[in-house]
């Protein structure tokens, strides 16, 4: 018993250890640009703000399903991050280190990832980061809303709203694809959810893309939710809206340097 105190103790420590370590990184960001961020940025602007178009209410609540943005127009497609529904609810977009992807539902154990910029959303939030920050992330963390509330802690005084990214190994994933027939009709979420499909992830390497604001409820993020976040795999098989997820040791947090 004594033992296990101990080893329970030293974890305790460690995740706090952790957890410091996260937020004098953070500070490091608020306050001043790494120098090798700086040299090799200083040649080139970036525009990191964040880019919204349409919105999450307008389609879930008012069942307005006609496109507000067309991805292909989207003038600067390098380091663009991005992620959104596809045009009439029929599948997911994520915008990735400048590379598109479309998802479609074939059936319940199946799906398809294009890669294309032949997209439109009714709603669609993206940014450009040239450069990304590691943050030390505790082990302890291993489910989606322990993370958000870790992203949400540590960035405080941080610019908001902001793109972030996860790199991980995970045990179990959940995802969605929207998959409304043509010419559905949507007045609730739960309209718009029910014609989705599921799919479950196991022991896979993944890359998360999300965004994080306070302020966009209803907009880009979900009203319970601070963030909305895509999921795609390693080998870019499957990618869709992350609903959960069981993160396994390991896994690595990027935040812009902006």
């Amino acid at each position: 018993m004594d033992i296990y105190i101990e080893h329970q103790s030293i974890m305790t420590i460690k995740n706090k250890l952790l957890l410091s370590c996260s937020l004098i990184g953070l500070l490091l960001l608020n306050t001043d640009t790494p120098l090798l961020a700086q040299s090799m940025i200083k040649d080139k602007k970036v525009d990191h703000s964040i880019h919204v178009a349409g919105a999450m209410s307008n389609v879930m609540q008012k069942g307005d399903l006609s496109n507000t943005i067309n991805i292909d127009t989207i003038a600067d497609k390098q380091y663009l991050c991005g992620l959104g529904p596809l045009e009439n609810l029929s599948g997911e977009i994520l915008i990735l280190d400048g590379k598109g992807y479309k998802s479609t539902v074939v059936n319940e154990h199946e799906m398809q990832v294009t890669s294309t910029w032949s997209m439109k959303a009714p709603f669609f939030v993206y940014t450009h980061v040239e450069h990304w920050q590691d943050v030390f992330l505790p082990d302890s963390i291993t489910a989606l809303p322990q993370l958000e509330h870790f992203i949400d802690q540590i960035t405080q005084k941080f610019p908001r709203p902001f793109c972030f990214r996860v790199m991980a190994k995970v045990d179990s994933a959940a995802i969605h694809v929207v998959n409304l027939p043509a010419g559905t009709k949507v007045c609730t979420p739960e309209q718009a959810h029910t014609a989705g499909q599921e799919y479950i992830l196991r022991n896979q390497t993944v890359t998360l893309i999300g965004f994080f604001s306070t302020e966009h409820q209803g907009i880009f993020t979900h009203h319970d939710s601070f963030v909305h976040i895509h999921l795609i795999t390693e080998d870019r098989k499957q990618m869709g809206h992350l609903d959960s997820i069981k993160f396994k040791k390991g896994t690595r947090l990027l935040l812009p340097i902006l």
